[in-house]
């Protein structure tokens, strides 16, 4: 039989200022039946402790204190890697709401669904309350929120990621906005037979839920230990909800990197930019320039939230507080501003752990090591046929560790945004840059963004993704009403709205090699759009965009030819015909919610084509 009883609700503190937070609370605590409730205060003394208990229930390995110090180790269940887009749901009160590129189930029959799941999900668990800020304390632009959670490691994460604990819990009076978002592993310590059982390293369930529901405000999530699917302040609200709410209250919240280049002369310019995974997104956030003179700084990787400001202009904050990176791929040759911040005090998922008490992944550095424990816990040599590291494993890291960041970056009301860049990982068809020809086309370029698939999500590899905006998996609502918000924003913004330019580093030749270097030699693609800002510099018309003149880009000091520099900006008639194809379909799947000003920019595309014929 059970030695675990529910915490008696009278027991239950009520901390908040909001009677609503207190109500939720104890109302969570008599669905889920958690042994007790803690109200996490956010403190240092509380991560230590959480770390302590975890490394000794064997949920977290402790690095070596003289390689890594304060860092550690979590290796998931091999079913809980990534977000699992199938399971992930808006829940909203109108099916067509939703849109196609969304999974939708009734709000009603889903609160039955997930009632019915949480009852006594957290038997034998401490239910956390995690209160939380999305954004600098204060700004105009910051959100709040409650995460109720059975993880400890999603309450040492959320420190991590987000301004948790007390402080924020100040801010959450009875008139703010709050956000209840509550997560459970679904692993209660009794089992359906009502006897004790053991708890696991990595506690899941193998039913998981990630649900939304828009017009209330709230997130659910059931089954899922994995950092997308239960750091419930990122994906979930920061890009899903909050892309809800940036629609009614007349904002913007998109899935983008944010940094702050300087310009040899010594102006400083902010850049936001939407780019899939896998497409260079957290290199190019802490890019460290090739070219003297040049200097990167970064406001944040991921996610950006922008409002208008006093002065018509666009301002822009990162609603984080830390880094949740991909760690394949990341390196000293690709990524040292990355590999200097997670230096200490950074919690890794799914990487190898060296012989000497480290981490390792694929990518991480030149020489693989004779010997590793891989994501799994097994032994791996070089030899095995498996990689080391999960292609998802991960690193959490507070953003205030990195190296290059900006002065700026938890500037309360924002900072004001100079150029929008929109990028893909493609072989073909985009060349390395070009500027949109206004506000309409450049939302039309952001509608037709499109990459490789890679392993954050569910899917084939390699299979070109349609992700518009980057927010194909993000919008928390109509993807043709989401553009139609663009299109809005670009109207109040008018001649104060930021330029839009695309890039692309991946353009391959006819061998498959890559044309064009990538890393920090992508600053000359953005002194270009700089230098495009201010006039500098005129551009050649295309039917897709305005390009450079090829001598007008910088590259001194690279080994590139006359030819690989042709090919990095032709504009092939036969593939973009094609792809045009391919992007009426994509309309025909959005519906008839497509923006009329989008259907308009398709059709000037096509006819500068038939006119180049």
């Amino acid at each position: 039989m059970t030695s675990h009883s529910p915490v008696n609700i009278d027991d239950i503190p009520q901390l908040s200022a909001n009677a609503d937070v207190n109500a939720w609370v104890v109302a969570t605590a008599q669905l889920t039946k958690p042994d007790r409730v803690v109200w996490c205060d956010g403190s240092q003394e509380e991560f230590d402790r959480l770390t302590a208990e975890m490394v000794e229930q064997g949920s977290l390995i402790r690095l070596n204190e003289d390689i890594r110090p304060g860092s550690f180790l979590a290796r998931s269940d091999a079913a809980d890697v990534a977000r699992v887009e199938s399971r992930t749901f808006i829940c909203s009160q109108i099916e067509a709401d939703a849109g196609p590129t969304n999974n939708w189930r009734d709000p009603v029959e889903m609160r039955q669904e997930l009632k019915s799941l949480f009852d006594g999900s957290m038997l034998g668990r401490t239910m956390y309350v995690v209160p939380f800020a999305m954004g600098p304390l204060g700004g105009k632009i910051t959100q709040y929120g409650v995460e109720i959670t059975d993880s400890p490691y999603v309450v040492v994460s959320m420190a991590l990621m987000t301004r948790s604990g007390k402080a924020a819990l100040d801010y959450i009076t009875p008139d703010r906005q709050w956000v209840p978002a509550l997560h459970s592993v679904g692993y209660p310590l009794t089992d359906a037979d009502g006897n004790d059982r053991p708890d696991v390293a990595w506690p899941c369930n193998y039913t998981k839920y990630i649900a939304h529901f828009p017009e209330t405000r709230e997130i659910m999530s059931y089954g899922s230990g994995y950092g997308g699917n239960a750091l419930l302040g990122k994906k979930c609200f920061a890009l899903r909800i909050a892309s809800v709410m940036a629609r009614d209250e007349g904002w913007m919240a998109e899935h983008m990197l944010l940094i702050q280049a300087t310009s040899p002369e010594g102006k400083k310019y902010t850049i936001t930019g939407a780019f899939p995974s896998a497409t260079g997104k957290t290199n190019l956030a802490m890019m460290r320039p090739k070219v003297d003179g040049w200097k990167v700084e970064t406001v944040g990787d991921d996610i950006v939230w922008m409002r208008p400001g006093d002065d018509g202009r666009l301002y822009a904050i990162n609603p984080e507080y830390g880094f949740f990176g991909v760690a394949p791929g990341t390196g000293w040759s690709t990524n040292p501003v990355a590999m200097e911040t997670i230096a200490k005090n950074t919690i890794f998922t799914n990487v190898a752990l060296t012989d000497d008490g480290d981490v390792w992944w694929e990518g991480m550095t030149d020489e693989t090591p004779a010997h590793l424990i891989d994501w799994q816990g097994n032994d791996w040599t070089p030899e095995s046929e498996t990689p080391a590291a999960h292609p998802n494993a991960r690193f959490t890291v507070r953003a205030d560790q990195c190296p290059t960041i900006s002065p700026d970056w938890e500037a309360a009301d924002g900072v004001p945004v100079d150029i929008i860049l929109f990028g893909g990982r493609r072989r073909t068809n985009v060349p390395l840059v070009y500027q949109s020809k206004d506000w309409d086309h450049g939302c039309f370029m952001g509608a037709t963004l499109g990459s490789e698939r890679t392993a954050a999500a569910e899917g084939t590899l390699g299979e070109l993704r349609h992700d518009p905006f980057a927010m194909q998996p993000f919008a928390g609502y109509h993807m043709g009403d989401y553009w139609d918000h663009w299109l809005d924003m670009g109207e109040q913004l008018g001649d104060k709205a930021p330029a839009i330019f695309q890039v692309n580093w991946f353009r391959r030749d006819d061998d498959g090699s890559f044309l064009w270097p990538g890393f920090g030699e992508n600053i000359r693609a953005i002194d270009w759009a700089i230098r495009r800002l201010e006039g500098k510099v005129d551009y050649v018309e295309s039917p897709i965009g305005n390009l450079p003149k090829v001598e007008d880009l910088d590259v001194e000091g690279l080994e590139i030819t006359p030819e690989q520099l042709e090919r990095l900006f032709s504009v092939p008639v036969e593939g973009w015909k094609s792809e045009l194809n391919t992007t009426t379909d994509y309309f025909k799947e959005i519906g008839s919610r497509v923006p009329f000003e989008l259907l308009i920019q398709l059709g000037e595309v096509r006819g500068g084509f038939k006119a180049i014929d």
